[in-house]
C-alpha cells in the first residue's frame, strides 16, 4: 500500500509546476469526457460523478470540467473515441506495475509503453500476471503534522475504514465510492489533505532497499506518467521515507 500513497505525495511536491499541472488537467478532462458518454448529469451517472469529483479535488477549473462533459455528451465533440487498456509489467527488484491507459491509438501507446520498459530496465508482463495482486480502494493522504486523535476522530466520523501513519502525515482508507465524500468531511473538520483517489492497491508489498532500484522504479513511473495516454501507474513497492526522498531528489 505504501507505494501509491508515497508516490502521490512525491508527485504533489514535485508537480506544482504549471506544465505538470496542465498535463494533469488534460488527463482529467479525458476521464470526464469518457465518463460523460454515459450521461451528462453527475447525479444520474456515478462514473461521471467520480470523475468530476476527482477533477475538482485536483483544483481543475469548473469551466474546463463543463467543456469536457459537453464533449462527452456530443456537444463540440471532435469525434475521438477513447479505449481503456490496463497494461502490466515489472520494474527492477521485481516490483509489479499496472498502467492505466485511456487512448485513441492502441498501437501507439503499446509501442510507447514497451519503449519505456525497454529503455529503463523494466519488462512487460502477460495480461493477468500482475493484475490479480491489486484491488481498488479509496485512499486519502493528509498533510504532515495532524495529530492522531484529530485525524482518527474526523476520519471515523466521516466513514473511513482505517487510518495508517504515512511519514509525518496519515493515509486514510475508504471504500472507493466514498473517497471524495470522506475527503470533503475531513476538510470540513479542519484536516488538510494532499491527495484523494481510488487507486488499484496491492495487499502484498515488495520491500525495496537499494537506492539504485528505487531510482530506477521512480524513473519508470515518471516516464510512463509523462505520456498523455497514461492516466495512472499503480505499484506494489514498499520504500522507506528516507530512501524515497533520496531517490526522488535525483
Amino acid at each position: 500500500m505504501s507505494g501509491h500513497s508515497k508516490w502521490a505525495t512525491i508527485k504533489h511536491k514535485k508537480g506544482a509546476a504549471d506544465a505538470k499541472r496542465g498535463k494533469i488537467f488534460n488527463k482529467l478532462a479525458r476521464q470526464v469526457e469518457v465518463a460523460a458518454k454515459g450521461g451528462g448529469d453527475p447525479e444520474m451517472n456515478a462514473s461521471l460523478r467520480a470523475a468530476v469529483q476527482k477533477a475538482k479535488s485536483a483544483s481543475m477549473p469548473n469551466d474546463a470540467i463543463e467543456r469536457a462533459i459537453k464533449r462527452g455528451t456530443g456537444e463540440g465533440s471532435d469525434g475521438v473515441v477513447y479505449e481503456t487498456i490496463m497494461y502490466e509489467g515489472y520494474a527492477p527488484a521485481g516490483v509489479a506495475l499496472l498502467i492505466d491507459v485511456l487512448t485513441d491509438n492502441r498501437n501507439r501507446i503499446s509501442a510507447d509503453v514497451r519503449q519505456v520498459f525497454s529503455k529503463l530496465g523494466g519488462s512487460m508482463a502477460e495480461p493477468g500476471a500482475v493484475g490479480w495482486q491489486f484491488g481498488r480502494r479509496g485512499v486519502i493522504v493528509t498533510v504532515d503534522g495532524v495529530s492522531e486523535d484529530d485525524v482518527m476522530m474526523a476520519a471515523l466520523e466521516a466513514g473511513a475504514d482505517d487510518i495508517i501513519a504515512e511519514g509525518g502525515g496519515w493515509r486514510i482508507m475508504t471504500e472507493p465510492s466514498d473517497v471524495y465524500d470522506v475527503k470533503t468531511k475531513l476538510e470540513e473538520a479542519g484536516i488538510e489533505t494532499i491527495s484523494a483517489d481510488s487507486p488499484m492497491v496491492a495487499e502484498n508489498l515488495i520491500e525495496v532497499t537499494e537506492l539504485k532500484d528505487a531510482r530506477a522504479i521512480l524513473r519508470i513511473m515518471e516516464a510512463l506518467e509523462d505520456n498523455d495516454d497514461v492516466q495512472d501507474v499503480f505499484s506494489n513497492f514498499d520504500i522507506s521515507d528516507e530512501l524515497m526522498e533520496a531517490a526522488a531528489a535525483e
